[in-house]
């Protein structure tokens, strides 16, 4: 079987991530820089088609909620260099353009959505899905749910409507300050009971080595699963005297995690007790990185959806032994929104656990009159 074309179709939908200026505001004794929304915009969701001589099309998107579109000078360099090349040798063509990433002054994983589109033929070739593919590790997957965390209020009202939907595993993304973190976070373990798993998320809120060395105490005690984004990814040194100091595991890399050996050298130093990744940035890689983190007795905790509206996730989700969870965020932003553009099976927990489609490759399955009505151009 030979690659015959690579084609992208450009959609037009309300993108994920809102504009926004920063302000310094008070934090405590110092000061930080808080998010100030500016709105929502429409922006380009790009999806990649893999086109084969065996008739069989591989589809993904580029990227998820974010990283959503290749720059066309990308699309040309990887025609030249995937064209005419057998869709099943898929570390050659990894290795090839992740090597073409310096000289093309792309941001790494650029080209995931072509590796996810090659893992779809592999599939489809096969007459499996791909979490069969892979070699299944369980047929569903526990999802954590993440509940607004704007107020204590807002928060206990996510975490019951959460509970009432069958999930056993909730996030926070607070943002205050360690000592109001600390006093919701009592609050919520209060509210839910001892048997639910509770999750922290400190992306939102700039704790120092020491703020963060108190938090994962409290959260210690309130038997908290564990502690993402404590401190910046890029402090290694930092992150490798808290996984020392805690016994809750940390969780890092989501700012690194587009680029593999950058994670796998965090990994190897001990600066993360659970790995942060995306198959966005291809499942290859993603591939490597679990198994790295398997070797050293971590799992690794994939973020958001992934590609296809939540279909890549769900199948690694379920292919992926030393995984936990399948991240789930309500409200329809990152999953349902594929139907606006003809998807008609995006993946949903179902009493707090995701299954992948039974069908080959990723099982997406397409209204294509509405698909080719809604696309508003083509590479």
């Amino acid at each position: 079987m030979k690659i015959t074309a690579i084609e992208l179709s450009i959609f037009e939908l309300p993108t994920n991530t809102a504009r926004f200026d920063l302000e310094e505001v008070a934090y405590g004794r110092r000061t930080r820089w808080q998010s100030r929304g500016h709105g929502r915009i429409d922006a380009p969701i790009h999806v990649l088609h893999v086109l084969t001589d065996a008739g069989i099309e591989g589809i993904c998107t580029v990227g998820d909620a974010r990283y959503q579109t290749m720059r066309r000078e990308e699309l040309e360099q990887l025609r030249i260099m995937a064209i005419g090349h057998d869709p099943f040798d898929r570390e050659r063509l990894d290795a090839k353009l992740r090597f073409a990433t310096r000289s093309m002054f792309s941001r790494p994983g650029w080209h995931g959505a072509f590796d996810n589109c090659l893992w779809d033929i592999a599939g489809q070739a096969a007459g499996l899905p791909v979490c069969q593919l892979l070699g299944r590790a369980r047929p569903r997957c526990r999802a954590y749910y993440n509940f607004p965390s704007g107020s204590l209020d807002a928060a206990l009202s996510g975490c019951d409507r959460a509970l009432a939907a069958g999930f056993t595993a909730l996030k926070d993304h607070w943002t205050a300050t360690p000592d109001a973190n600390i006093a919701w976070s009592r609050a919520v373990r209060d509210h839910v009971g001892p048997d639910i798993e509770l999750l922290h998320d400190a992306a939102g809120s700039p704790y120092n080595f020491n703020e963060a060395l108190r938090v994962g105490r409290a959260l210690e005690e309130f038997d908290y699963g564990w502690f993402e984004e404590a401190i910046s990814d890029r402090d290694l040194q930092g992150l490798q005297m808290l996984c020392a100091e805690l016994t809750i595991p940390v969780m890092a890399l989501e700012t690194l995690m587009h680029d593999y050996e950058l994670s796998t050298a965090w990994v190897l130093a001990g600066a993360t007790d659970l790995v942060r990744a995306n198959a966005r940035h291809g499942t290859t890689a993603t591939l490597k990185l679990a198994h790295l983190a398997a070797a050293r007795g971590a799992t690794i905790e994939l973020n958001g959806p992934g590609g296809l509206f939540g279909l890549v996730h769900a199948h690694l989700a379920c292919a992926l032994e030393n995984t936990t969870y399948y991240e789930y965020f309500p409200g329809g932003s990152r999953d349902e929104l594929g139907r606006e553009i003809g998807l008609t099976n995006p993946p949903l927990p179902v009493s707090g656990y995701i299954s992948p489609p039974d069908k080959p490759g990723w099982g997406a399955e397409w209204d294509r009159a509405y698909f080719e009505k809604k696309r508003v151009g083509r590479w």
